[in-house]
């Protein structure tokens, strides 16, 4: 069996494993990305927040993706009946970028593995990982090729970006039991032709249907649109119409706002769902590996948080692998798993709030002390790390303790 030696093996060529891919890259290390779809393929997580873009610059991919022409994404609106919240990341506390995108992750993730290619980086697409074994922090792994081939790749650290994948948990049992309730997720694609002009046709809107249930729709630059509803399980299969088409006109219908511009359209494909989203790991590293992205943790869609989490921990995964394979200590669990639990836990608490209705309270509310709305606005950019933020560093009660206050 073939057999060949990195420095670096990287599962996956998401937006995490692209933005490992190309730090290493940078610093010359050799590595190899392995990946078990042919790109593009479809992949939900649809919508950016500003805080990926620190990584996407630092990984070398902004001009790229620039030239792609995606949408822009300047904020967020969210609907509740006649209620509107709109979050401009432009008036947000911390300092950062005010912007990003919205796109089809099919077409962006090819982008970023075109990029990674152009540079030289062998990804090895439509190959499965089959086993890993370790000893010490060298590990061997069994991949197999899309015609059965197996080989072996030998690394001295592996980078786990396999998304819900998830190579390593399963094969290590490292997943753990999340903190939230089974959820669900539905959606489709449509050629989005009733879109309005100007920004009330390419805005990102969170409608929300019920306490616990929104409608998302991201318009994107080619003139389609992302639809999806998020519920409870239980809801889902109380309006479930028989045919996954039919349930997806009755959820549409449901949204007062949206419903004449999308009713009556043609679905792209066949509408999409799943159900118990919500992903937990017992560590994210262990003795010469590192979990990423999905591979490790996934919360909840409603703040777009996902790919912000991919690309950080992407990024800072690659960096401390090259610190430790040039003979430098370290300390795995401070550097990267507390750092990245601590943004996890500030969102984690903003998910939270969201569903019980503090959240949304805060977000309707017309009287929200401008400074406060700032704050909370970093949160949504993503700039869940800036310790200057109270509504950071206090973020299991500070929405909590201001929405208490409102009338």
């Amino acid at each position: 069996m073939n057999t060949e030696s990195v420095d670096v093996l990287v599962i996956g060529a998401g937006p995490s494993g692209a933005v490992a891919s190309a730090i290493l890259h940078k610093a010359g290390v050799s590595h190899k990305v392995v990946e078990s779809q042919r790109f593009p393929r479809f992949v939900i997580g649809e919508s950016l927040i500003p805080r990926c873009m620190d990584h996407f610059q630092e990984a070398g991919f902004i001009e790229e993706v620039e030239a792609a022409g995606f949408e822009k994404k300047y904020g967020a609106r969210f609907l509740r009946g006649d209620e509107v919240c709109h979050f401009d990341f432009s008036q947000k506390f911390s300092d950062g970028w005010d912007w990003t995108w919205q796109l089809p992750r099919a077409d962006f993730d090819k982008v970023l593995t075109d990029s990674l290619q152009r540079r030289g980086v062998d990804i090895a697409f439509e190959t499965t990982v089959e086993n890993v074994e370790f000893s010490g922090t060298d590990s061997l792994t069994t991949v197999r090729d899309k015609d059965g081939r197996r080989s072996h790749i030998k690394a001295r650290f592996l980078i786990d970006a396999s998304g819900y994948g998830r190579v390593l948990p399963r094969l290590f049992g490292l997943d753990a039991p999340t903190s939230f309730d089974p959820m669900a997720a539905t959606f489709v694609h449509i050629n989005d032709t009733r879109r309005p002009e100007g920004e009330e046709g390419t805005l990102i809107t969170f409608d929300v249907i019920e306490q616990r249930v929104w409608f998302w729709v991201i318009p994107f630059s080619d003139g389609r649109s992302s639809l999806g509803l998020v519920a409870p399980v239980e809801y889902l299969e109380a309006i479930d119409q028989g045919n996954p088409n039919d349930t997806f006109r009755q959820i549409i219908r449901q949204s007062d706002y949206y419903s004449q511009r999308f009713d009556g359209l043609e679905f792209i494909f066949e509408p999409k769902k799943i159900v118990a989203y919500s992903k937990a790991v017992k560590q994210l590293y262990g003795e010469g590996y590192a979990l990423t992205g999905n591979a490790a943790e996934f919360l909840d869609p409603v703040f777009s948080s996902g790919v912000c989490f991919a690309t950080e921990s992407g990024s800072l995964a690659a960096k401390l692998a090259i610190r430790q394979l040039k003979g430098e200590e370290v300390d795995w669990q401070t550097e990267y798993e507390d750092h990245m639990m601590y943004g996890v836990g500030v969102f984690r608490s903003y998910i939270r709030d969201w569903y019980s209705g503090d959240l949304q309270k805060f977000f309707f509310h017309k009287e929200v002390n401008e400074d406060v709305r700032r704050k909370v606005c970093s949160v949504l950019a993503g700039y869940v790390w800036d310790k200057s933020n109270p509504f950071v560093t206090k973020h299991d009660r500070a929405v909590r303790a201001v929405t208490h206050l409102l009338p």
